[in-house]
Parts: C-alpha cells; structure tokens; sequence
C-alpha cells in the first residue's frame, strides 16, 4: 500500500470561545472555529484579503487546554489532520457531512497582554505536557492572520 499523509498546519485567530462537552464517560470534547486569512494583490494593485473558517475539534488533555486558556480572537498554532463525518439528519432525512481539523498540537501565541499566556501543547502517544512560560517570537507571525469583528460572520 502506498504511504499517505494527512496532515493540517494552520496559524490564526479564534472566532468564538470554545464550546466545551463531556461525554457520558466523562471524557472532554472542545470545538471552536479558527480564521486563517491569504493577503492578494489584484491587477490593479489592490490587496484583498480572504478569510477561511475551520472547524476545530480537540480531546481530553488538549480540550482542557482550550478550556483554560483559548478564548475568542486568541492566537493559535495549530497541527492536526483533517476528518469529514457524516449523519443523517433527524427531521430531513437528509446525508450532513461536516469536515474539521483534529487538534494534535497547539501553541498559544497570544501574549500575556492579551488575556493569554504563551505556550505550546503537544500530545503524542500517552505523553503529554503542556508549557505556559512566555516564549520570545522571533516575529510576530499571528499579525499576518489578525482578524476584526467585522471579519466574523456571527
């Protein structure tokens, strides 16, 4: 069999807070939307800007990190892979699909100012961990995917 990969790296800004669930076993479930924005330039020389939303889902340790530190309009470092899921539709009938990214990774780009601690969350395997001391950016990459209230369409 040939060797695929499905993998998802995304930097931007959180558009709402967090909707946080437990399931019937108690384990803990985060979905929140995430804006990533491309600068173009037209023929006439104008930048345009166009926002895409994902879908983010993130459990167990990682949904607890989202809980306590990711907030609206907080900056995000994102890995994770991509799943599209299906349902029927209870008073349609009709076939729902819904794509979203699967949280792996995470680092917490805004800065201390900003209602937020620097830090990054990795889970791999059974080992997690989870590091809030500030980091000093070399740049500030999240500038490039800032986002305004009047770029979300709720």
């Amino acid at each position: 069999m040939a060797k695929s990969v499905n993998k998802v790296i995304l930097l931007g800004n959180v558009g709402k807070d967090p909707e946080i669930r437990a399931t019937g076993s108690g384990a803990m479930i985060a979905n929140f939307s995430l804006a990533t924005t491309d600068r173009t330039k037209d023929q006439s020389g104008n930048w345009s800007d166009r926002t895409e939303w994902h879908n983010l889902v993130a459990f167990q340790r990682t949904a607890e990190i989202v809980r306590d530190y990711v907030k609206k309009g907080s900056k995000l470092y994102i890995e994770g892979k991509i799943q599209t899921r299906s349902w029927d539709d209870k008073t349609t009938g009709e076939k729902k699909y819904r794509t979203e990214i699967i949280v792996n990774d995470l680092s917490l780009l805004s800065g201390r100012g900003e209602g937020e601690g620097g830090g990054s969350y990795t889970r791999s395997g059974s080992s997690t961990s989870f590091d809030q001391r500030s980091q000093a950016p070399a740049e500030d990459y999240g500038q490039s995917a800032e986002i305004t209230d009047d770029d979300i369409p709720f």
